[in-house]
């Protein structure tokens, strides 16, 4: 008989252990699944915020295009752009100089002089003695860019008639060239 009621007696205990996991169990169960549901709800918003889109945005852009022989060349237009991260891979090799709310200007160095220069420039010389480079012939007075004095005296009477009358430029080896050969004659920098 002892032994039934010892066996009453945990059998009471068993119970009450047995009960207090289910309820823990449950608890546990009700928790996880109003947990994974909250983070199911939330997963789905951010999907459907990721997959959202705003359109693309139009940009004011200005490329300055700058040459050996001082010219600028602005270029103006207006960029749809899709994404910003491709955007500024088109333009990794220019500097930035400006952007704002109204646009953005980048600036590029030419290594070459300028199209209008190998068109219609003329290396020359002025009334001062000073070598520059003329649009068109140095009798038309049209000085786009001076360079230095020249020692008019040093020069051969050849070298001082082809200054008065225009080298044309053609390229920007030809502007090099010229430049090196009327160094040696140079008195002053301007």
């Amino acid at each position: 008989m002892k032994v039934f009621q010892v066996i009453k007696k945990q059998k009471g205990h068993t119970l009450l252990i047995i009960f207090l996991l289910l309820l823990v169990s449950g608890v546990s169960v009700l928790f996880n699944q109003a947990f994974s549901s909250a983070e199911r709800g939330l997963a789905e918003s951010d999907l459907g915020e990721a997959f959202e889109v705003s359109g693309p945005a139009t940009m004011d852009v200005t490329l300055q295009y700058m040459y050996l022989d001082g010219e600028v060349i602005e270029e103006k237009t207006k960029e749809t752009i899709w994404s910003m991260e491709d955007f500024w891979a088109q333009y990794e090799d220019w500097n930035l100089l400006r952007q704002s709310e109204d646009g953005i200007v980048f600036q590029k160095e030419i290594d070459d002089i300028s199209p209008a220069l190998k068109m219609n420039g003329y290396f020359g010389i002025t009334e001062d003695g000073v070598l520059s480079i003329f649009e068109g012939v140095p009798q038309d007075e049209q000085v786009i860019q001076s360079f230095f004095q020249v020692d008019t005296k040093k020069l051969k009477s050849k070298q001082h008639s082809e200054l008065v009358n225009g080298i044309p430029i053609g390229d920007k080896h030809h502007y090099e060239e010229v430049l090196e050969a009327f160094a040696e004659y140079k008195e002053s920098e301007f």
